[in-house]
């Protein structure tokens, strides 16, 4: 997947904020995985969980036409965690 210039630093400053505990607009799923919504273009997605004190990115830069495969997909990757 290719991102324009302005998602990708859309999509970077939302990283960085969530890393500094400030995450914006988002959304808790399930099984402790959270979905930050960048609205931009398509609707970028980030997908993150947390363990301890690490803060885990599971997926960044999705969108919103593949969300639930996405959402699957994060639930998959924090289980092998």
């Amino acid at each position: 997947m290719s991102w324009t210039p302005p998602a990708r630093a859309r999509i970077q400053v939302r990283v960085d904020r969530l890393a500094h505990g400030n995450p914006g607009d988002y959304r808790n799923l399930t099984a402790g995985i959270a979905e930050l919504r960048i609205p931009v273009g398509p609707g970028y997605r980030v997908y993150y969980t947390q363990r301890g004190k690490a803060l885990i990115v599971l997926l960044a830069g999705v969108d919103k036409s593949t969300q639930q495969r996405d959402i699957r997909r994060a639930l998959d990757l924090a289980q092998r965690l």
